[in-house]
């Protein structure tokens, strides 16, 4: 009977103590997160979504500290164009060597290297890697049960990516670009 309770114990203890131990590190659901892209020209917009590859968030109980995503750059989606109707021409431009280049280019990176805040509310600093090129990266970032949002802009240009960039090419007019790009990222763990 005692090595009955004993071994009930133990059992109970390596459960308690394996949930405690990996409880910080929460993996991202690549079906339910959702990561929105919006680029301005002079004479509109486009917008869409990428897919995840994969993440994860860490905390130190209800605290954020830490996490680390891939990015698919092959599945850059157009949403506001139709089949047919230039979305094919657009999407492929994108991936071309003029903006992401993912054939040599196949994944982006952002690895959170500091966190400040609480409560739910934090402002995330960290590294974002696109098109090879590392730079660090700061934005605010919510989290509420298992979603963390987040809004910012990326100035693509700083990534080497500067086609129709008023910043560095004249007499664009029309045809310019804007250097920054909107993410909308929410994550669900």
């Amino acid at each position: 009977m005692k090595n009955n309770i004993l071994k009930t114990g133990l059992f109970a203890f390596s459960i308690l103590f394996s949930t405690v131990v990996f409880a910080g590190e929460k993996k991202v659901n690549l079906e339910e997160s959702t990561v929105n892209w919006k680029g301005y020209k002079v004479t509109g917009s486009h917008e869409g979504n990428i897919k995840l590859a994969e993440g994860v968030l860490t905390f130190e109980g209800e605290t954020l500290t830490g996490g680390k995503f891939t990015i698919d750059m092959t599945s850059i989606n157009v949403t506001d164009l139709k089949a047919g109707e230039g979305k094919e021409k657009l999407e492929a431009h994108l991936k071309s060597n003029d903006f992401f280049g993912v054939e040599d280019y196949k994944k982006a990176m952002f690895t959170i290297t500091k966190v400040t805040g609480e409560n739910g509310n934090y402002r995330v600093y960290g590294d974002l890697t696109i098109k090879g090129q590392t730079l660090p990266k700061t934005f605010e970032l919510s989290v509420k049960d298992n979603t963390a949002t987040a809004n910012f802009k990326v100035d693509r240009t700083k990534y080497d990516i500067r086609y129709g960039s008023a910043s560095f090419f004249d007499n664009l007019k029309d045809k310019a670009i804007y250097d920054e790009f909107d993410l909308n990222v929410t994550l669900k763990f």
